[in-house]
């Protein structure tokens, strides 16, 4: 895939969808093009925060770590990001990514992510609302898992 194409699947992801054209490029060029097969992992619970990605083709399961076994949490897919909790919770990895189905992405290392965000407004009000979005289908599913064990 050429840069163009990078850059142009860069702009349809609505965290950097609005930032300048100058700053999506810089963003194709310095990140990596990964690919992975399906139950190949990604990143584990625990690991350090080095990067974000990009989904570009493909299913991502996020899992948490139980008593019981990893429990997913969420499935995520074309143009959804992962892997920002850590970076800007500056925490170790909080979930599991595990590729559901063969799998290719982009990798943004942590400084070039934090430095995009912080000179872009509008792309860290789109990661406030990703990130609100993910933690209220967070606790929709534990108030279900915690009424199933009653």
């Amino acid at each position: 895939m050429s840069l163009e194409q990078e850059t142009e699947l860069i702009r349809r992801v609505p965290i950097f969808s609005t930032i300048d054209p100058a700053m999506q490029k810089l963003l194709a060029f310095s990140s990596d093009r990964l690919a992975y097969e399906a139950g190949q992992l990604m990143f584990s619970a625990g690991d350090p925060p080095d990067s974000a990605y990009i989904i570009m083709e493909g299913e991502v399961d996020i899992s948490v770590p139980t008593p019981k076994g990893p429990l997913i949490v969420n499935t995520l897919a074309r143009n959804d990001v992962i892997g920002e909790i850590g970076i800007f919770g500056d925490v170790a990895r909080t979930a599991t990514a595990t590729a559901k189905t063969k799998l290719e992405v982009l990798r943004i290392s942590r400084d070039v992510f934090v430095n995009v965000i912080r000179g872009n407004p509008d792309a860290a009000i789109a990661l406030i609302r990703i990130l609100a979005d993910r933690l209220a289908k967070t606790t929709a599913q534990l108030r279900r898992m915690a009424a199933e064990a009653r």
